[in-house]
């Protein structure tokens, strides 16, 4: 297989074994707080707002050591540890604890980080200039088919249900925790790029230098790692993106767990508001899935960089707020365990609530394909601290939305989507600008990028 083939490979391998793992987890977003939300009339006293709050935390503060971490022992070996806990994570539902359950959720924000991190250093390792849109697309829209699996899967097991019972909460999370493990070990079929070496080099010299550095080795680029994301932080460009990337954290709570709780707590969707979920959740990949096919895996034939895709994600997002405004009641995000029975601006609509998860997931794919290219095509020489601080300030601020989640009605937390997602595409726009006028001066195709 050639060179390049190796890393459409790679970049394909690490999308499917992604696909797998966030079936898993991302399905366990969607229901966790209409699960616990079941439990807590029993020993179990947890919150799926505060786990997931303390998941982005911990994951935020673990993302400045993560770089160490990866350049240490590698994206991969990396990668499959993550694997392991989060599937941990999900196997805690099956006989939850409360202590096991928080436990859980430190874990796997520590986990998350390197997981990121590693993902964005092997993206940035198999691609470059050219290929950088491209295989941002693929890992984007396989990544996304998590959202169809799991969430067909709960709304074809929970259809018809009003409460979820112990038996039906097992089947769940067993089916998960294995699914989860299926996409770890796949980690392990991604191919290592070959090095290159000088002419005249000799195999065994280099392997015995290489065995007495080989720790010094590993704790400089430590070092070095930690001290590239601390420099790299207070750059003009990444404060920018930090801006686009806070909304992106905002977002993904929001229709990671928050616009899931709405769905099911509105009882005027009858015996179909838990199954609605499910179905919501599968809208929302779809919308994913079509956002990272098409500004993606088409980025090539577009000459106006990236700039219209995101301008396009927040308008997406601005009519998906506005209908879901009209469409929800205000307390749907702190409603009981008995549900709503409040009205919003119209009477609430199941059509209208999947429109919504598929804008969603459209305008999120705008996002995040084009912060992923970005990113790698700034920082291809550093891509391990870039990612970090991406994710590092994605996670902070999905961490201060679940929070304020347990708190606020739906009309303000949208209100906060809103105005941070102006100011976020302003920046973007700024950034790009920037990138544009680099290429012209080194004459490169803006279409290139």
């Amino acid at each position: 297989m050639s060179s390049e083939g190796k890393k459409l490979f790679n970049i394909i391998i690490l999308g499917v074994s992604f696909m797998f793992m966030f079936t898993a987890f991302q399905s366990c977003g969607n229901i966790a707080q209409t699960v616990i939300t079941n439990l807590n009339n029993t020993d179990f006293h947890g919150s799926g707002y505060t786990s997931m709050s303390i998941i982005y935390g911990v994951l935020s503060a673990s993302n400045l050591i993560s770089p160490s971490l990866v350049a240490v022992v590698g994206p991969q070996f990396s990668m499959v540890v993550s694997g392991v806990f989060y599937s941990l994570y999900i196997a805690v539902f099956i006989q939850p604890t409360t202590w096991a359950f928080y436990t859980a959720s430190v874990l796997i924000g520590i986990a998350a980080a390197v997981l990121w991190t590693a993902q964005g250093n092997c993206l940035t390792e198999n691609s470059d200039e050219n290929t950088i849109g491209r295989n941002s697309g693929i890992f984007w829209a396989l990544l996304q088919f998590s959202l169809i699996f799991g969430n067909l899967y709960i709304y074809l097991a929970w259809q018809g249900k009003t409460h979820i019972s112990e038996s039906d909460r097992r089947t769940v999370f067993i089916a998960l925790t294995v699914i989860s493990l299926v996409g770890t070990v796949l980690f392990f079929l991604i191919r290592k790029q070959e090095d290159t070496k000088a002419p005249g080099d000799d195999d065994s010299t280099n392997e015995i230098l290489g065995e007495s550095m080989s720790a010094r080795n590993k704790m400089m680029r430590a070092v070095a790692a930690f001290k590239k994301s601390i420099t790299l932080s207070f750059t003009k460009e990444m404060l920018l993106l930090s801006v686009t990337t806070a909304y992106t954290g905002l977002v993904l709570t929001f229709f990671s767990g928050v616009y899931g709780t709405c769905i099911g707590a509105v009882n005027r969707f009858g015996s179909e508001e838990k199954s609605l979920i499910g179905l919501s959740g599968i809208f929302i990949g779809v919308g994913e899935i079509l956002g990272g096919g098409v500004f993606g895996l088409l980025s090539k034939k577009s000459r106006s960089g990236r700039n219209p895709v995101v301008m396009l994600g927040i308008l997406v997002h601005f009519i998906a707020f506005y209908l879901i405004f009209f469409n929800m009641p205000n307390d749907a995000p702190i409603a009981p365990m008995e549900g709503t029975d409040q009205v919003a601006y119209m009477i609430p609509s199941k059509e209208v609530a999947m429109l919504c998860s598929f804008l969603l997931g459209l305008g999120d794919s705008c996002f995040n394909t084009q912060l992923l290219s970005i990113l790698g095509f700034l920082y291809s020489e550093d891509s391990a601290p870039a990612f970090a601080i991406f994710k590092f300030v994605q996670s902070i601020c999905a961490a201060v939305a679940y929070f304020y989640s347990n708190y606020f009605l739906l009309q303000w937390q949208l209100l906060i989507m809103v105005l941070v997602g102006f100011l976020g595409t302003i920046t973007f726009f700024t950034v790009e600008w920037g990138a544009a006028a680099a290429l012209a001066a080194r004459g490169s195709d803006y279409s290139s990028i």
